[in-house]
């Protein structure tokens, strides 16, 4: 499965890249990094409850986790990290169906081309990844075809938080 989610990334990162959305070189931050497996665990369940029915949304809404945990680590980390579970928290707000919505307008601020704008390029990752995953041919319900949507999960996490730390003005340089 390691193999499988280093694809992703590739994939993910070349098409974000194609679309100036992250740096050649993806930003290290560990504290959002940190609250992966926190966040994961918990959003599981809701994630696969949903994906039969609406596998874009189960795993897009995993890249928009990643750009909020990002913006709240930018802002007032000192307050986010302290919350016993950040997912539930987003969730709660408006209800899993609408925590796009929520991410997009309560914690990233957008509005107008630069909602749309990111709707469609986290679809466009929720739709690469699930691609990968459908033509990786795992049976349902079994730990291969878990661990391949956890692998998928964890990446849309990680450039969900590349992205919007790029857009806050972190850019990872080479030192000379």
């Amino acid at each position: 499965m390691e193999q499988f989610e280093e694809i992703l990334h590739k994939d993910l990162h070349q098409f974000l890249l194609s679309m100036k959305e992250v740096d050649e070189r993806l930003p290290e931050c560990p504290d959002v990094e940190d609250k992966w497996e926190e966040i994961a665990k918990a959003y599981i369940p809701d994630g696969i409850r949903e994906f039969n029915d609406f596998p874009s949304a189960s795993l897009g809404w995993m890249m928009y986790i990643g750009m909020a945990v990002a913006s709240m680590w930018d802002t007032e980390w000192e307050i986010y990290s302290k919350i016993e579970d950040l997912y539930a928290y987003m969730r709660d707000k408006r209800g899993y169906d609408s925590m796009d919505e929520y991410i997009r307008e309560e914690v990233l601020l957008l509005q107008g081309v630069d909602y749309t704008l990111l709707e469609k390029v986290t679809g466009e990752c929720a739709s690469r990844v699930y691609n990968a995953l459908m033509h990786r041919r795992l049976e349902p319900g079994t730990k291969d075809a878990f661990n391949g949507y956890v692998a998928c999960l964890h990446q849309l996490y990680l450039m969900g938080a590349a992205m919007q730390l790029k857009r806050m003005g972190y850019h990872m340089t080479k030192m000379n």
